[in-house]
């Protein structure tokens, strides 16, 4: 996982504190957003699981604290409902301004609920998680209705939330009372995955039922089994990640990205010098790789560069020749490590390019049985190419 930190800020001019988990050696195939829970962070180890499982599948992950929340700027008292929604949606734009538009929206308790009234907003959102979460915006406010009775607007109290001390105001009260979130998932008319705890003991799972009976199918229904409600359990969220990341295929485009076929051509590398910085896709007829540079000369590090590909093919061709011959002479090599590094040196007064391989055998093979690889080593087709002087013609592709 792979996270870059940066500030978004919202229509009311606040920086929300934000985090995006990239997936690790590839450009990200699509975009999810994560709403937290009520009075938690984007950076709850929960949150960080499931960003990990996603990045598995190419989804980078979006995950931010609400206004008011963690390093976010703001007031407690300006993290009513209706804010958690309007941040989502402002991330959202950022991403499709800055990034690449979300397909993915995902919430965790009270965020679920934030995140299916975005998702009825958002035309870009395809499919809709949600964990723990309440059919009612109105149970979470019965954390601390009984402490606000009488609070009206422009005016302010101190409350306990989970055992935590937080300020609330008149207004902060009301903003849980502006949706009626059944009508919402009735209308949402998207695929949405319903995941609970039967033992939840914050948000009871009679929640998951309501969220699902009211939901249009496609509709699924996950069971966290013995989670507790913030999943601290490294399992628990693991798990939780994995079937999102399963689930989701059938709903947002994960599909590889479309590069030009090699046609008449042996291979092809694509670069979008608009979209992509260095990350370059290579294409065989039947096979895919991505180039890239690493991150000190300005790169995204989400592939081999140019030289390590070099370095690979002549890895590659050394451990493929050694197993014809050793299969041909019946010898016990069981497996062969072929280790390059790749440098310029300067010999007979010239700069050159000189490529150093190390053999590791495994196998029952005696000192002469070795020597003998590694003179066969050298024999191979990328070897002989890289040795010899090559000719290189370059054309301008008609058309």
């Amino acid at each position: 996982m792979n996270t870059e930190k940066i500030q978004i800020v919202n229509r009311n001019g606040i920086k929300l504190n934000t985090s995006i988990d990239f997936p690790n050696h590839q450009k990200p195939k699509q975009f999810a957003l994560f709403a937290h829970c009520f009075t938690c962070t984007s950076q709850l180890n929960a949150v960080r699981n499931i960003s990990q499982a996603l990045n598995k599948k190419g989804i980078a992950v979006v995950r931010f604290d609400f206004t008011g929340l963690g390093k976010s700027e703001g007031e407690f008292t300006e993290s009513h409902f209706e804010a958690n929604v309007e941040d989502l949606l402002d991330v959202n734009q950022f991403l499709i301004e800055n990034y690449q538009t979300p397909q993915l929206i995902i919430g965790h308790s009270l965020g679920g609920s934030a995140a299916i009234v975005a998702a009825s907003k958002l035309d870009n959102i395809k499919a809709v998680v949600t964990i723990g979460s309440p059919a009612d915006i109105q149970h979470t406010a019965r954390h601390f209705a009984s402490q606000a009775e009488d609070l009206k607007i422009g005016e302010h109290t101190d409350v306990i939330i989970a055992g935590r001390k937080f300020t609330i105001s008149g207004e902060f009260v009301e903003g849980f009372k502006k949706h009626k979130l059944s009508e919402t998932i009735k209308s949402l008319r998207k695929p949405i995955l319903v995941m609970h705890a039967p033992f939840d003991e914050i948000v009871g799972i009679k929640n998951a039922h309501e969220i699902y009976h009211n939901a249009l199918h496609p509709k699924s229904f996950v069971s966290l089994d013995s989670a507790d409600h913030l999943l601290t359990k490294k399992e628990d969220s693991l798990y939780a990640g994995e079937m999102i990341a399963s689930w989701s295929t059938r709903y947002i485009d994960l599909k590889a990205f479309e590069t030009p076929n090699p046609d008449t051509h042996q291979l092809v590398a694509h670069l979008n010098l608009v979209e992509d910085n260095f990350t370059t896709s290579i294409n065989t007829k039947n096979h895919g790789i991505i180039a890239d540079e690493p991150k000190k000369v300005g790169g995204n590090d989400f592939g081999m560069a140019p030289f390590e590909l070099v370095s690979a093919g002549l890895a590659a061709c050394t451990v493929m020749t050694l197993k014809l011959y050793a299969q041909r002479k019946g010898w016990d090599l069981n497996e062969v490590y072929t280790y390059v590094n790749h440098s310029k040196e300067v010999i007979d007064g010239e700069k050159k390019d000189v490529f150093s391989k190390t053999l590791d055998f495994v196998g029952d093979l005696d000192e002469k049985q070795k020597e003998r690889l590694r003179q066969i080593a050298g024999k191979c087709p990328v070897h002989k190419t890289l040795q010899q002087s090559s000719e290189i013609k370059t054309e301008i592709k008609n058309g």
